[in-house]
C-alpha cells in the first residue's frame, strides 16, 4: 500500500535526508586508496549516531553493517570488511538513515584515481540516468516513466540495466510501496501523486545485466565480472515538480 506523507511527515523526512546528505558529502574525502571498507563503515556509524540518527541498514533483515559497500563488479549489498581500497577501484556506498522515526536512503559510486576511462564513463552515465529518472517523478506521471527514462538513457551506451532489484518508496520505513524498476514494466504502474517519497536508484552494469549472488547471502555481483555502478536519491513528488531530499 502506498502511503502519502503529510507536511509534518515531509519535514521529518527532510531532516533524515539532510543528515544522510551530510554523510555522503564527506565520503569523497574519506574513501581513498588504502582505507578498508570496515573503516569506512565505522566512520559512517559514528557520524550518524553522533548526530542523533540510526544507521537503518544495521540489523535490517540481519545485515551486519551500517552501510553497503560494493566494489567493482559488486552491484549492491556488499558487506564492509578487511578489503583495502585500491587505486583502480570504484566504490559504491549505499546508506540509510533513521531519524526520529523517519527514513532516508541514498547511494553514490566513488571513482579512485587509477580507474579506467571506460569505467569512469559508466559511472558518470549511471549518475546521469538517476537525474533523468528523477525529473520524471512528477505528479501525474506513472512509475514506468521513471524506468523508461533511466533505461533509455543508458541504452545508447550499451550498458546493462539490473532488473532483479529496483527503487522503492521510503519515509515511514526503509522500504515501502511502490517498487520503482529501472526499466519500463514490472508488476505495477502506479500514478505518481503529490506527497509520495521515492528512493530512485539505477544499478547499471558495464557489461550484461545478468547478476549472481555470493555465498555470504548478501552481495550481488555481475554475472560476467565486469564493473557496476549505483546511484540513488530520496525524492519528494510535488504538484508541479520533484524535490531531491538527499542532494549533496
Amino acid at each position: 500500500m502506498i502511503q502519502l506523507k503529510s507536511k509534518k511527515d515531509i519535514e521529518k523526512i527532510r531532516a533524515a535526508s539532510r543528515l544522510l546528505a551530510e554523510v555522503h558529502s564527506r565520503l569523497s574525502a574519506l574513501v581513498v586508496p588504502g582505507i578498508t571498507t570496515r573503516e569506512i563503515d565505522a566512520w559512517i556509524y559514528r557520524y550518524i549516531t553522533v548526530n542523533g540518527g540510526t544507521p537503518s541498514f544495521l540489523g535490517y533483515m540481519g545485515f551486519p553493517a551500517s552501510s553497503c559497500i560494493s566494489i567493482n563488479e559488486q552491484i549492491i549489498h556488499g558487506i564492509p570488511g578487511s578489503y583495502i581500497i585500491a587505486e583502480t577501484d570504484i566504490v559504491s556506498v549505499d546508506i540509510g538513515v533513521e531519524l526520529d522515526g523517519y527514513y532516508s536512503d541514498a547511494a553514490q559510486t566513488l571513482v579512485m584515481p587509477g580507474t579506467s576511462d571506460e569505467v569512469k564513463k559508466m559511472v558518470d552515465v549511471t549518475k546521469e540516468s538517476l537525474y533523468v529518472g528523477i525529473y520524471k517523478a512528477v505528479a501525474g506521471n506513472r512509475v514506468s516513466h521513471i524506468g523508461k527514462a533511466v533505461s533509455g538513457h543508458v541504452a545508447q551506451y550499451g550498458y546493462g540495466v539490473v532488473r532483479e532489484y529496483c527503487g522503492h518508496g521510503v519515509g515511514f520505513a526503509q522500504h515501502e510501496d511502490p517498487q520503482i524498476p529501472n526499466y519500463p514494466g514490472g508488476s505495477s504502474n502506479h500514478r505518481l501523486r503529490e506527497g509520495m517519497v521515492l528512493a530512485i536508484e539505477p544499478m547499471i552494469n558495464l557489461g550484461k545485466p545478468a547478476i549472481k549472488h555470493l555465498d555470504d547471502n548478501w552481495t550481488v555481483v555481475t554475472a560476467d565480472g565486469r564493473p557496476s555502478a549505483h546511484w540513488e536519491h530520496s525524492v519528494l513528488v510535488t504538484e508541479r515538480s520533484v524535490e531531491i531530499l538527499t542532494e549533496w
